[in-house]
């Protein structure tokens, strides 16, 4: 008799996992097991891995039931727990966290081979993940793919101008008081209609109704502080 594809979730909400059960349910026959916290997710895993071993792992990033006796303070840490220790498992992220900035960093840090939002993922969604994970290729829901590809947009015209002004212009009033303040790496002045050149092309290209809308977008995507 052929083994079930073994499936393992970890979520600290029970209705979650409940759900994520019942989508599972309707795109297949698989041998699911749920926890809901990161150090029995990582016993688990090292438990069965060369014994009846977990194919696919699915994982929030955020838990409300880290304590100081946790070695594991969340979905991060446990990704990378499973890298270091070269398990061999498909891990796909399954969370509410749709920071651009953070989404970034997990999949360019931390390399999984899904990412759903938990809000907007489907049972055809989820079952879709799963394929493209056994097969061994990347699954990112459409949301993701939006704002990856905006961030590396935006990356492009973040030359050292662009973050001097970026940086700047809370701390003033006017437009017009950058004129002076931002300079080239030789010391020129970059003049004012230079400066209104560069944010009209940056809020175009964020998609920001204003400077204050814009700097706050810049900030979610972790350009600047």
């Amino acid at each position: 008799m052929e083994n079930k594809i073994r499936i393992l979730i970890a979520d600290d909400h029970q209705l979650v996992l409940e759900g994520f059960l019942n989508s599972l349910k309707e795109v297949g026959d698989f041998d699911v097991v749920t926890t809901t916290n990161c150090d029995a997710a990582f016993d688990l895993i090292k438990t069965h891995i060369n014994s009846n071993p977990f194919q696919l792992l699915f994982t929030d990033l955020s838990f409300d039931n880290i304590t100081e006796e946790s070695d594991l303070d969340g979905g991060e840490e446990l990704i990378k727990a499973i890298r270091n220790n070269e398990f061999d498992i498909k891990i796909g992220v399954i969370t509410c966290h749709t920071e651009t900035n953070r989404i970034y960093n997990v999949i360019s840090n931390l390399n999984p081979n899904s990412y759903l939002l938990k809000s907007k993922s489907s049972a055809t969604e989820i079952g879709f993940a799963v394929q493209k994970m056994l097969a061994n290729e990347y699954y990112y829901t459409h949301e993701i793919h939006q704002k990856l590809l905006r961030r590396n947009v935006v990356q492009i015209q973040m030359d050292d101008i662009a973050i001097q002004i970026l940086k700047e212009l809370p701390n003033h009033s006017k437009i017009s008081n950058l004129e002076g303040v931002i300079k080239k790496n030789n010391g020129t002045a970059i003049k004012l209609r230079s400066i209104e050149t560069k944010l009209a092309n940056l809020r175009t290209d964020l998609n920001a109704n204003n400077n204050t809308d814009l700097i706050l977008k810049v900030k979610e995507l972790g350009i600047i502080d």
